[in-house]
């Protein structure tokens, strides 16, 4: 009897534990799905917001459409910039922020040739890379677009690319997307989407400018810098003489000459890139949409290019 008595508690105490694993384990479960699904909820509200920022964009490009040739003083009716300026709509948890910007400021890699090359060198000079590696990076972008075999001196075709472990072909035509660029030789995603805070070229090319210059009155000051010519006392002026120029009204300014070439001061254009990033309670964790929009006729407009969420 002692015997099976001892036994009992043994089985007993066995029994106890098994129950207390799994009660533990059943626990952790739960609040592990918990948490995923408020981590979950959070994500879509930011998803959410940020598509509302995107939309907000857009009635302000119809807005500044409008009213962009008249001077406005009451600071909540000013039309925004088309700049990439910054602007916070706040929220009860939270806020979203919104840039526009013009394409036309920004360098069309579709358009490059290898005199306006330059610029697109500067830049990359601009934001660290040393001059041969910028030279990789141009004489490439202009191989792989262009329609023949022909190698420029630092570039690369078809040869160089079926050599890779995965290998493929030069496009030997214009991009389709910006991130199209990571196929070419000399760009990483450092480059291009920048890192640990700092930012990448992405912010400053673009496929859809409709000009073969740079505007002056939307291109932002990385882009200003890198044209040929123009001095940082030079772009502080231009920056600060069109801040509250309307689109009726002409950028007046003495320019070097060799700058003119890369230049345009197109006062209306139709495409623009929408940046929304909205925040939840803090900015640690946020959600960003890059759209990029053209405004048709009749109040009306289309998607160019939209990605949900996008790496900056």
């Amino acid at each position: 009897m002692k015997g099976e008595k001892g036994l009992i508690l043994i089985i007993t105490m066995w029994v106890i534990t098994i129950l207390m694993v799994i009660t533990m384990s059943f626990s952790l479960m739960v609040r592990t799905e918990t948490h995923s699904t408020i981590a979950f909820r959070e994500e879509l509200e930011k998803k959410y917001l940020a598509e509302a920022g995107i939309e907000r964009g857009i009635v302000e490009l119809f807005y500044r459409n409008q009213y962009g040739g008249q001077k406005i003083t009451e600071e909540e009716k000013k039309v925004w910039r088309v700049d990439g300026s910054l602007y916070t709509i706040p929220l009860s948890k939270g806020q979203v922020k919104i840039s526009l910007m013009d394409e036309s400021g920004k360098i069309n890699i579709n358009n490059l040739n290898d005199q306006s090359a330059i610029i697109l060198k500067n830049l990359l000079v601009n934001f660290g890379l040393r001059d041969e590696e910028a030279s990789v990076i141009i004489d490439s972008i202009l191989d792989w677009k262009d329609g023949d075999d022909l190698r420029r001196l630092n570039g690369a075709e078809s040869d160089y690319y079926m050599s890779l472990p995965t290998p493929y072909k030069a496009k030997n035509a214009n991009f389709d997307t910006l991130e199209e660029l990571l196929l070419v030789k000399g760009m990483n995603q450092e480059i291009l989407f920048g890192n640990d805070g700092k930012k990448g070229i992405i912010e400053y090319i673009t496929l859809y400018s409709g000009t073969s210059g740079i505007n002056l009155r939307t291109a932002p000051k990385e882009v200003l810098l890198a044209i040929p010519g123009l001095t940082s006392e030079i772009v502080d002026e231009i920056i600060s003489k069109r801040m509250d120029l309307t689109t009726s009204e002409t950028l007046t300014i003495n320019l070097p000459q060799e700058s003119a070439k890369f230049i345009s001061q197109m006062a209306v254009t139709s495409t623009y890139t929408v940046k929304s990033t909205a925040f939840k309670d803090n900015e640690r964790s946020s959600y960003t949409i890059v759209a990029t929009v053209l405004i048709e006729g009749g109040n009306r407009y289309r998607y160019l290019y939209y990605k949900s969420p996008a790496r900056l």
